[in-house]
This record gives C-alpha cells, structure tokens and sequence, in this order.
C-alpha cells in the first residue's frame, strides 16, 4: 500500500511493502506531523515506510520516518512489533534531532 496526502500544506509519502496500513496507523502518522510541528514550523514533507522482514517467529517489522526539513532532513528508524508505538518511538528520535538543530 501506497499512498500520498497533503495533510496542513505539508507532503505525506506513505509506503508499505505487501500490506496496508490500518486508519488507527493512518492517524498516528498525523498525530505524528502535529507533534513533529511543535519543534519546527518548516516541515516541507514527511516520508514514512512500513516493512517486515523474515516469516512467521522470525518477523521483523521496521518503520523509517524522513522529515524534510530546510538544510539536513532529519531521520529515525525503528524496529519493534506494533506500528503505532514504533511511531511514536520514531518521532521522539526525530524531536530529538530536530532540538539539536536549533
């Protein structure tokens, strides 16, 4: 599942190899922009990607989240078992760069 949506005037670019994202995670990734938006007004686009790796037991999920940003885009990837905590684990990654830059 792909999608892209302009959600506030900024770019989001969802990919998820071989499944789809449920509207709980859809809503997650712009609770993720309004708190992304708090540390910095100039977000331009946010590119998230949802993978799993290996079969059954062995299932690895992985989240990268890009944030296009002016000057260096800032990035967090995350590995773990549930999309929406990951997330959340990947925009406090993301905080944290973006309060270094300042």
């Amino acid at each position: 599942m792909n999608y892209t949506e302009n959600y506030k005037g900024i770019k989001i670019d969802v990919q998820a190899v071989s499944f789809d994202i449920s509207n709980a995670v859809q809503e997650e990734i712009r609770a993720s922009i309004d708190k992304l938006s708090r540390f910095t007004p100039n977000i331009n686009a946010a590119d998230i990607y949802f993978k799993t790796e290996g079969q059954g037991h062995t299932t690895e999920r992985i989240l990268g989240f890009r944030v296009g940003i002016p000057g260096p885009d800032a990035f967090a990837e995350v590995r773990g078992e549930n999309w929406v905590p990951m997330l959340k684990d990947a925009v406090d990654k993301l905080v944290r760069q973006l309060q270094k830059g300042k």
